[in-house]
């Protein structure tokens, strides 16, 4: 994977696909991950993980998107 980062630009690509990596105390948000989105991030590793809207929006709109906690694939919830 190379390393980018910067304002704007995903932190890592590897081929097609575009990484986020947060590394902090505090899960990353719904409105983060809109925003990820939009810049066609498909990967993201929080240290923290996710908040519960955060993951639903992934799971309903947009189930492209791999969340990662610590190296751990969280995976998307079944639709009923």
């Amino acid at each position: 994977a190379k390393q980018i980062g910067g304002a704007g630009k995903p932190d890592y690509q590897r081929g097609s696909t575009k990484g986020e990596v947060k590394n902090r105390k505090t899960p990353v948000t719904k409105p983060e991950l809109q925003k990820m989105a939009k810049k066609d991030v498909t990967e993201v590793e929080s240290k923290a993980g996710f908040t519960k809207p955060a993951i639903e929006y992934r799971d309903k709109y947009k189930s492209n998107i791999k969340l990662f906690q610590k190296g751990k694939i969280i995976p998307k919830k079944k639709k009923k």
